[in-house]
C-alpha cells in the first residue's frame, strides 16, 4: 500500500506544475541626486572667473577680456539705447511732475513745456481723433492738457524722471517714450549708452567686486548692448530690460563703484570683423567655457573659475521623482536618467547636451538646456554621484 501511495504521489507531482513566485519589483526611486558646477550657459566671460583673475591673479580688464573673447579687438561706441520697459504694461505713460518737464512729438520734434499749478502727475495716452497722443495732467483729477502729433515722449532736461508702473514706480534718465507697435502700446526709455550701463552693470555683477572685474563687465555689457542695437533691424527698440538682453534697472540700480567702472571704460567695446562682438557672459562656467555661436566664444579650460570664492564651484541638488514626472508626464513613474552626450570639455566630459528620462511607461530624450530649464538646475554641467552616466544606477 505504501508503494502504491508513493508511486501515485510521484505521478501527481509530474502533472501539477510548481508554483513560481515572481521576484519583487524594484521600487521606483523617489529622487535623484545631481552634482554640478557653474551657473549659466558658460559662453564667454565667467563673472566669478573674472573676479578671481582680477582679485587674486592681478589681471587687468584687458587681460580678462582677451582670455574670454579671444580674437576680438578694442573698439569704441557712442549714442543712445532704446530700452523696452517691460514692467509698464499700462495703456499710458505716467510720470511725476518736476521742473523742466516737457513733452515732445517724436515725428516733428515740437516740444511743449509742462507747467500747471498743483500738477502732481502727467500722462501720455493715445488719441485716435488726432491721430496721435494726448497729454493729461493730474491736479485734483485728470484733465486734458495738450495734444501731440504722432508718438510722444517725456523729457526733463537731462534730469531723472519717476515713471509709474503697475504696482510701483522706477526712475529713469533720458527720455520716456510712448511707442506703438502692432496695435499695442509700449514704454521705451531712450537713454545714452553710458547712462544705460550705469543701470546694467551693478545688476549683472556686484559693484563692490574688484575694480578690474567690474571694468571688464562694463566693457562686455557695453559691447553686448552695441551688438543688439546693431542687430535690432526694424524693431522699435534695441534691447529688453530683462535677462532676454541685460537686466536694466535705471537710476535705482546705480552704484558709485560700478559708475566708476563705467566712467573708467567710457566708450570701450570689443569688436570682431569691425562689428561689436556678441560678448555673452554668465555667472560661472564650471571650469570650462562652452562653445558659443561666434568664433571668439570658444570651448576651453578656465581654471580661474574654480576657486574658493565661487559658490558655484561645486553644487549638489536632490531632484524629486515627483518633479521629474511633473515635467515629463508621458514617461509615467520615473525610473532613471541616462546622459547620452556631452560637449567634450573638462574632467566630466563637459556639459550635458542630451539626456534620456526613463519611466515605467516610456522614455524621452531632451537637450541638456531643456532639462536644466524644466528642473531649475544651475547649469548643464552635472553628473550623478561618482560620475556614472545613469542615475540611479
Amino acid at each position: 500500500m505504501r508503494l502504491i501511495r508513493g508511486t501515485l504521489l510521484a505521478v501527481l507531482a509530474t502533472l501539477i506544475p510548481a508554483v513560481v513566485v515572481p521576484p519583487a519589483e524594484a521600487a521606483s526611486p523617489t529622487s535623484v541626486t545631481l552634482v554640478g558646477r557653474g551657473w549659466g550657459h558658460g559662453h564667454g566671460m565667467s563673472q566669478y572667473g573674472a573676479q578671481n583673475r582680477a582679485k587674486n591673479l592681478e589681471q587687468t580688464a584687458a587681460q580678462i577680456l582677451a582670455f574670454y573673447y579671444p580674437g576680438t579687438a578694442s573698439g569704441t561706441t557712442n549714442g543712445v539705447m532704446d530700452v523696452l520697459v517691460t514692467a509698464d504694461t499700462s495703456d499710458d505713460v505716467v510720470v511725476r511732475h518736476r521742473t523742466g518737464l516737457t513733452v515732445m512729438s517724436v515725428a516733428t520734434g515740437a516740444a511743449t513745456n509742462l507747467t500747471k499749478a498743483g500738477a502732481q502727475r502727467w500722462r501720455i495716452v493715445a488719441d485716435a481723433s488726432i491721430p496721435g497722443s494726448r497729454v493729461d495732467v493730474l491736479t485734483d483729477k485728470w484733465r486734458p492738457f495738450t495734444s501731440v502729433k504722432g508718438e510722444a515722449e517725456f523729457r526733463a532736461g537731462g534730469q531723472p524722471m519717476r515713471l509709474y508702473v503697475p504696482g510701483g514706480y522706477a526712475v529713469y534718465r533720458g527720455r520716456l517714450r510712448s511707442a506703438y507697435s502692432a496695435g499695442q502700446r509700449h514704454t521705451v526709455n531712450v537713454v545714452h549708452i553710458e547712462d544705460y550701463l550705469r543701470g546694467v552693470v551693478p545688476r549683472e555683477m556686484p559693484a563692490t567686486w574688484h575694480p578690474n572685474a567690474v571694468r571688464a563687465q562694463a566693457i562686455a555689457a557695453r559691447s553686448y548692448a552695441a551688438r543688439e542695437r546693431a542687430d535690432a533691424g526694424s524693431r522699435f527698440f534695441d534691447v529688453w530690460d530683462t535677462t532676454r538682453s541685460q537686466v536694466y534697472g535705471g537710476v535705482g540700480s546705480e552704484h558709485e563703484a560700478s559708475d566708476a567702472a563705467v566712467k573708467a571704460t567710457v566708450g570701450q567695446i570689443r569688436t570682431y570683423d569691425g562689428r561689436p562682438a556678441f560678448t555673452q557672459f554668465s555667472s560661472s562656467n564650471g571650469g570650462w567655457a562652452s562653445k558659443g555661436s561666434q568664433p571668439y566664444l570658444t570651448s576651453n579650460e578656465d581654471k580661474a573659475d574654480l576657486w574658493a570664492g565661487n559658490p558655484n564651484e561645486r553644487w549638489e541638488v536632490v531632484v524629486s521623482a515627483t518633479a521629474i514626472e511633473k515635467a515629463y508626464p508621458l514617461v509615467g513613474d520615473f525610473q532613471k536618467l541616462q546622459v547620452l552626450s556631452r560637449d567634450g570639455g573638462g574632467s566630466w566630459g563637459g556639459r550635458v547636451t542630451q539626456i534620456r528620462i526613463v519611466g515605467a511607461k516610456s522614455s524621452g530624450t531632451v537637450t541638456g538646456d531643456q532639462f536644466r530649464s524644466a528642473l531649475g538646475l544651475r547649469s548643464t554641467m552635472f553628473v550623478c554621484p561618482g560620475g556614472v552616466a545613469s542615475c540611479p544606477g
